[in-house]
C-alpha cells in the first residue's frame, strides 16, 4: 500500500462538506448549474470590500522593493502592530505586536497552536457540533480529540464539560460564532467557563488552554456582542483569519494572538513562531500581510448575510423545520425531520438541493445549511425544502 493505513482510514471517513461539494459538481453536470442549489460549502459568494481592491491596486503600483521576500517567521512588524492595536481597542487590554504570529489562515493557526502545546496523548476537548477538520488538526500533533455534546440550543453544558476535563486535558477548543450552528457564546457563559477552567487547573495542578477559533467574529447580527476569551481565562489563545469577514478564503491569511496576561507568553510565542516555520508554512503570505494593515476595521456588508439568514429562517420555520436562529457566521443547523440525517440529505438531493448531514459535525439528526450563496440559490432551494417537508408531514408555524 502506498499510503499510510491511518490516512486511508481518515480519507474513508472523509469530510462530509467536501463530499457534498463534489456531489454538487456531478449534479451540475447532469442537470445544469442553474438548476442545482448548493448550500454545502462555506465559500463566500460575496466579493471583498472596495477598500481591499483599493489597497491591492496601491500595492501593485508601489515601487517599494522587497514586497515578496521572506520576513520574520512571525510576520511583518507593521502588520502585527496594526492587529495588536485593533485587539487593544476591542479588549481594553494592552496587546503588542510581540503577542501576534501571522499564519496561513485559521486552519494553519490551529495546527501551529496544537503543534506548540501538545504532548503525545494529551486531550483537546471539542464541543459538538463542530467543524469536522478539528479532529484531524488535533490528531496531526499527537493529541486526542475528546468530544462533548452541547445542549439542544448548541450551548456548552458546563456540567458535562466539568466531567470531561481530566488530568490529560491540555486544551478546550471553542468556536463562536459557531460553525455549523451560528450560535454566539454569551459573556456570562464565557465567564462561567473561565471559572470552571481555573477550578480544574487548581484541581489537576496544570495549565488548561482555552483556544478560540474566531474567523466569524465580525459576522454577527441583531446587535449581538462578542466577548473576548482574553477577558475570561489567562491561558487563552486566539486563532483566526480574514477569510470570512473580508471574503478572502483562498488567500489564506490569519493570525494567532496570545493573552497578554499569560505569564510565560514569550516562551509560547517563540514556540508558535518556531512551529509556523517547521510545519512548512514558513510565514503567512507576504502580499496579504501588506494588504490587511489598513483593513482592520473593514468587513463585507454583513447586512447582506443577515437578509439571507432571515429569508431562510422564516421560510424553514413556516415549513415546520426545527431550527435555532443563528446569531452570527453564515450557517444554519436545523434538525432533520428523521433521525437518519444522511437519508434526509439524499432526499434533498433528489430535488437538486445540497446540504451537509449533521453527522459530519458530530451531531446526528441535523443538517447544515451554508447561506453565503446567491439569493437565487437560496430561493431555488426553498422549493426542495418545501417538497421534502411535505413528504415527511412537517407542519408549519
Amino acid at each position: 500500500m502506498s499510503i499510510s493505513n491511518k490516512i486511508k482510514d481518515q480519507m474513508t471517513q472523509g469530510s462530509w462538506v467536501r463530499r457534498m461539494f463534489e456531489s454538487g459538481i456531478a449534479l451540475k453536470k447532469q442537470h445544469g448549474e442553474e438548476n442545482v442549489f448548493d448550500l454545502s460549502l462555506g465559500n463566500p459568494i460575496m466579493e471583498p470590500p472596495p477598500q481591499f481592491l483599493s489597497e491591492l491596486l496601491k500595492l501593485a503600483k508601489s515601487r517599494k522593493l522587497g514586497k515578496h521576500r521572506y520576513m520574520p517567521n512571525a510576520g511583518y512588524i507593521e502588520t502585527r502592530t496594526a492587529i495588536a492595536k485593533q485587539l487593544t481597542c476591542e479588549t481594553g487590554l494592552y496587546i503588542t505586536a510581540n503577542q501576534i504570529v501571522m499564519t496561513c489562515g485559521a486552519g494553519g493557526a490551529l495546527n501551529v497552536v496544537f503543534k506548540a502545546i501538545l504532548n503525545e496523548g494529551e486531550e483537546v476537548i471539542i464541543l459538538a457540533p463542530f467543524f469536522g477538520e478539528y479532529v484531524y488538526y488535533i490528531d496531526n500533533h499527537g493529541g486526542i480529540p475528546k468530544i462533548v455534546q452541547t445542549d439542544s440550543n448548541y450551548v456548552p453544558n458546563l456540567g458535562e464539560l466539568d466531567k470531561a476535563i481530566s488530568v490529560k486535558t491540555k486544551a478546550i477548543l471553542i468556536n463562536s460564532p459557531n460553525n455549523p450552528t451560528g450560535v454566539v457564546y454569551s459573556e456570562s457563559l464565557m465567564k462561567e467557563l473561565g471559572s470552571l477552567l481555573r477550578k480544574k487547573e487548581k484541581e489537576f495542578g496544570r495549565k488548561i488552554f482555552l483556544v478560540s477559533d474566531e474567523p466569524y467574529k465580525k459576522i454577527v447580527y441583531d446587535n449581538v456582542d462578542i466577548t473576548s476569551v482574553f477577558m475570561h481565562h489567562t491561558h487563552s489563545i486566539v486563532a483566526t483569519s480574514y477569510s470570512k469577514d473580508l471574503a478572502l478564503p483562498g488567500e489564506r491569511i490569519g493570525y494567532i494572538a496570545v493573552n497578554p496576561n499569560y505569564i510565560v507568553k514569550e516562551e509560547l510565542i517563540d514556540a508558535l513562531t518556531f512551529c509556523n516555520r517547521t510545519l512548512g508554512f514558513v510565514n503567512a503570505p507576504a502580499m496579504m500581510q501588506h494588504l490587511i494593515i489598513r483593513l482592520q476595521n473593514v468587513t463585507v456588508d454583513v447586512s447582506e448575510y443577515k437578509k439571507k439568514r432571515d429569508i431562510l429562517y422564516d421560510n424553514l420555520k413556516s415549513m415546520g423545520y426545527s431550527v435555532v436562529k443563528p446569531e452570527g457566521a453564515f450557517y444554519m443547523f436545523p434538525r432533520s425531520p428523521i433521525e437518519d440525517d444522511v437519508k434526509f440529505v439524499n432526499d434533498l438531493q433528489e430535488h437538486n438541493v445540497l446540504v451537509v448531514p449533521g453527522l459530519g459535525f458530530g451531531r446526528k439528526g441535523h443538517f447544515r445549511i451554508s447561506y453565503c450563496v446567491s439569493d437565487r440559490t437560496i430561493e431555488g432551494a426553498l422549493t426542495g425544502f418545501r417538497s421534502v417537508a411535505n413528504y415527511y408531514g412537517l407542519t408549519g408555524k
